[in-house]
């Protein structure tokens, strides 16, 4: 569970969001990173034990991303993120590779699965993939439990067909992604259940074939 304290400090930083506010309640920013860093604990031995991979030994907070935000090449110059954010990988490589985040933000929070924006070799790789066992990848996102919970390729796709792909391909809406990733909503209120790591590590469980495939297409 989270204590309702944390969801309380992001969206106070999601209206304050200034160097002068946070250094001034900078232990409650302490406090609520201390809150996710123990959840995140709790979920790694769990995840660990759906996906061989996940090394139980992974370090917490390598999982926990920054709040600061990287402003240099952005129009939104707000000092920092308005969310926490998860990222559990067999390498831990902050995102480029497929993996599982969890995204806390009150009204906006959401558990994934897959691999986000990934580079071009990669994006190739899983094409490739994707074209030649195209059975097996709608085995994995047909399945009942996936579809009833998770959307996937809600992300940036290509006007066209990739080069070397016929327009006229009954998959060509999966080959035209630019994004391998499946997503779900999680309300609030889910945060402070006892239930919730059982939730996340269900909900990982389910979209754990769609990682497995894709690190296969890019040889993880």
């Amino acid at each position: 569970m989270l204590k309702k304290d944390t969801l309380v400090f992001i969206r106070n930083i999601a209206e304050n969001n200034n160097r002068e506010w946070f250094a001034e309640h900078k232990p409650k920013y302490e406090e609520a990173r201390a809150d996710v860093l123990e959840l995140v604990s709790a979920i790694i031995p769990e995840l660990s034990k759906i996906d061989p991979l996940i090394s139980s030994e992974l370090d917490p907070k390598k999982c926990i991303m920054r709040i600061y935000r990287d402003v240099r090449f952005s129009k939104n110059k707000d000092p920092y993120k308005n969310n926490f954010g998860m990222w559990f990988s067999s390498k831990s490589k902050g995102g480029n590779e497929p993996g599982y985040y969890l995204h806390i933000q009150p009204g906006k929070s959401f558990i994934a699965g897959g691999y986000w924006m990934p580079e071009g070799p990669h994006v190739k790789l899983i094409r490739q993939e994707i074209d030649y066992n195209i059975d097996d990848f709608k085995v994995i996102i047909n399945n009942s439990e996936f579809k009833k919970n998770f959307i996937f390729g809600a992300g940036d796709a290509l006007k066209n067909a990739p080069k070397g792909y016929d327009p006229a391909d009954p998959n060509i809406e999966y080959l035209k992604l630019k994004s391998f990733e499946a997503s779900m909503k999680l309300d609030d209120e889910e945060f402070f259940k006892p239930t919730l790591i059982n939730k996340l590590i269900t909900s990982f469980n389910t979209v754990q074939p769609l990682v497995v495939f894709l690190r296969n297409a890019i040889n993880v």
